[in-house]
C-alpha cells in the first residue's frame, strides 16, 4: 500500500457516468457514458486499506488478490496489475461488468465508508489489458495425447475448456445455440454486457487451440454416450435453464411467456440473427413477474423495444437500503440497487402476489379496475389471448410467509406476460436417458468435491450442478473442475488453479 492514509484523504466513492436515459433507451450500446479509466481512477483505487485480513477476498469465489491489484492500479501499472489479476480470473471483463461484487459488500472500509470501487478497478484493468496489448493467446507449451468435451459455453464452460487447453489437453465446446457464451449471449442484454467482449475472448481462446462446435445438441445431434465414447473425460456445463413456472388460472392464454423465451430473441434482432420465438413487447403492456436481476433486465429490454407500459410484481418487499441487523458484514446484504433499467421506466409493485391471469369479459368483470388511467387499451380478448393480471397485495403472515390482503385486487392490464421466478435445475432429460448420472433431490447433477459425477469421467460444474448462481461462481467452478479433471486425465496432481471444492457454499447468496 503506497498510501496507508488514502481512504481517510479520498472518502468519496465516484461512479461511471451513465448515458442520458432518452438517448440509451433507443439503442442496445452500454448505458454507461464512460469507460473505466478516469482521471480519478488511480486516486479511486487508494482507497483500498490493504486490510491485515483482506475479507473482500473471502467474498470473491475465485480468490482475486484484490489489494495487490487496486495497489497497481494507484500506480498506473497496467501490465502487472493485469498479470496479477488474470492468475485467479478468465474473464475480468464479464465479472466486472454483470457480477454483483460479493467484494464490495465484504470490503472492510466499507463497514465506515462506501467500498472501494473494486469492480470498477477490475474492468478498468482488463480493458487497459486490451487496449495496450497485453492480452495474448497462451497456447499449451506440449500437447497430451487427452481429449476432452465440454457442453456448454457458458462462464463455467468457457472456464473450464481454457485452463485445460492450456494444459496441453484437447478440448472441444458444444453449444447447442448459434453463437457462443451460453446465457452471457442469449439471456443478458447487449446494454448490460456487450457481445463483443464475448467474441473477443472465443478469438484468444481458438487461438490457444480450443475447438468450438456451434449448433450441435447433444443428446439429440450426438448421443450422451457416444459423446462419452469419443473422448478421454467429457465436462457437462449446460447451466440451469429449467424455469419455475406459475400454476395460476389463465396460465393456458397466449401472450404469457418465460422470460428465456423473450430476452435471447432481443440479442438475435440485434444483431440481425431470424428470432426463434419472436416475441416483442412493441405497443404491447408489459406485465414482468419477479422482480430480480432477469426481470430488470426484461423491463430494460421492454423499454427499449417500444412498449406502452411495464409493470414489475414483486412479491417480496422492497429491499432496505442499508444493512438489516440479520445480515451482518462481511455477508452479501440483500440491499435495495437501482438498476439501470429501473431508472429508465417503468413501474415496481413489491409485496404483490400473483392471482389469475385475465382474457374474456366474464373473468374481466369479476374485478374492478383501480385506476381508469391505466388501464388505456384494456381491452378484453376472446380469442384467448392475455389481457390482464388480477394481483393482490400480500403481508408477512403467521400461516406461512405472505397473506393475502382482502379488499386489494386488482387487475392491472397486460398484452404481454414474463415470467422470471428463477430456475428449478438443468435440462438433464437426454442425458439420464443416455448416460445416466445421478441426480441430487433438487435435480441437479449430482458430483462428488471434484467436480466428478456418478458415471466415470464425467464431470459437471456451474450452474448444472451449483443451481442457479452467479457468474463469478461459475467462472471458479470451471477453474476448479479443470484442475480436476487434469487430475483424472494425467492421474498426478495438477499445477491449475483450483478456488473452490464443488459443495462450498457462498457467506450468502443474493438474489
Amino acid at each position: 500500500m503506497g498510501d496507508p492514509r488514502g481512504f481517510l484523504k479520498v472518502r468519496t466513492r465516484r461512479e461511471l457516468a451513465e448515458r442520458p436515459i432518452e438517448e440509451r433507451i433507443k439503442d442496445w450500446f452500454d448505458v454507461h457514458a464512460e469507460s473505466g479509466l478516469q482521471p480519478w481512477t488511480r486516486e479511486q483505487a487508494a482507497r483500498c486499506m490493504d486490510c491485515g485480513t483482506p475479507f473482500c477476498m473471502t467474498g470473491c469465489p475465485l480468490g482475486n488478490v484484490i489489494p495487490e491489484w487496486n495497489d497497481l492500479v494507484r500506480q498506473g501499472k497496467w501490465e502487472d496489475a493485469y498479470n496479477r489479476l488474470s492468475q485467479t480470473s478468465n474473464f475480468p471483463e464479464f465479472t466486472g461488468r454483470i457480477c454483483p461484487a460479493l467484494c464490495e459488500q465484504a470490503c472492510v472500509l466499507g463497514i465506515h465508508q462506501p467500498p472501494t470501487m473494486i469492480k470498477n478497478d477490475e474492468v478498468t484493468i482488463i480493458d487497459q489489458a486490451w487496449e495496450l496489448g497485453y492480452v495474448k493467446p497462451l497456447p499449451p507449451q506440449r500437447l497430451t495425447d487427452q481429449t476432452v468435451a465440454v457442453v456448454g459455453s457458458g462462464p463455467a464452460g468457457l472456464a473450464v475448456a481454457q485452463q485445460l487447453t492450456r494444459a496441453g489437453h484437447t478440448v472441444v465446446v458444444y453449444e447447442k445455440d448459434d453463437a457462443l457464451g451460453g446465457l452471457m449471449r442469449y439471456g443478458i442484454p447487449n446494454f448490460k454486457l456487450e457481445k463483443g467482449l464475448i467474441d473477443r475472448r472465443i478469438e484468444q481462446m481458438e487461438a490457444e487451440g480450443t475447438r468450438f462446435r456451434t449448433n450441435v445438441e447433444i443428446g439429440k445431434d450426438i448421443s450422451w454416450d457416444e459423446l462419452r465414447d469419443r473422448y478421454d473425460a467429457v465436462v457437462v456445463a449446460i447451466g440451469s435453464r429449467v424455469p419455475c413456472d406459475m400454476k395460476i388460472p389463465g396460465r393456458e392464454l397466449d401472450g404469457i411467456h418465460f422470460a428465456l423465451d423473450f430476452l435471447p430473441d432481443a440479442t438475435r434482432r440485434v444483431f440481425g440473427v431470424k428470432p426463434v420465438n419472436d416475441i416483442t413487447a412493441k405497443d404491447k403492456h408489459v406485465v414482468v413477474i419477479g422482480g430480480g436481476d432477469t426481470g430488470s433486465d426484461c423491463l430494460g429490454t421492454s423499454i427499449r423495444q417500444g412498449a406502452k407500459s411495464v409493470t414489475v410484481l414483486q412479491i417480496m418487499p422492497k429491499e432496505p437500503t442499508s444493512r438489516p441487523d440479520n445480515q451482518p458484514w462481511p455477508t452479501f446484504a440483500r440491499l435495495y440497487q437501482k438498476t439501470t433499467s429501473m431508472a429508465e421506466g417503468g413501474e415496481y409493485l413489491y409485496n404483490t402476489d400473483s392471482v389469475n391471469f385475465v382474457g374474456s369479459e366474464e373473468e374481466q368483470s369479476k374485478v374492478t379496475i383501480e385506476d381508469s388511467a391505466t388501464a388505456e387499451g384494456f381491452v378484453a380478448d376472446e380469442r384467448g389471448h392475455v389481457t390482464g393480471l388480477k394481483i393482490v397485495n400480500v403481508a408477512p403472515g403467521e400461516n406461512g410467509p405472505f397473506t393475502r390482503q382482502p379488499g386489494t385486487e386488482r387487475v392491472i392490464p397486460a398484452d404481454l406476460v414474463l415470467i422470471s421466478v428463477g430456475f428449478l435445475h438443468p435440462d438433464t432429460t437426454t442425458l439420464v436417458d443416455q448416460l445416466p448420472v445421478e441426480l441430487d433431490k433438487r435435480g441437479n447433477i449430482a458430483r462428488n468435491d471434484n467436480f466428478a459425477t456418478s458415471q466415470d469421467g464425467v464431470f459437471v460444474c456451474g450452474d448444472a450442478g451449483r443451481g442457479q448462481s452467479l457468474v463469478v461462481w461459475a467462472i471458479a467452478e470451471g477453474r476448479s473442475c479443470a484442475s480436476a479433471v487434469d487430475e483424472y486425465l494425467t492421474k498426478e496432481k495438477s499445477e491449475l488453479s483450483a478456488p473452490i471444492k464443488a459443495s462450498q457454499r457462498p457467506m450468502m447468496l443474493p438474489r
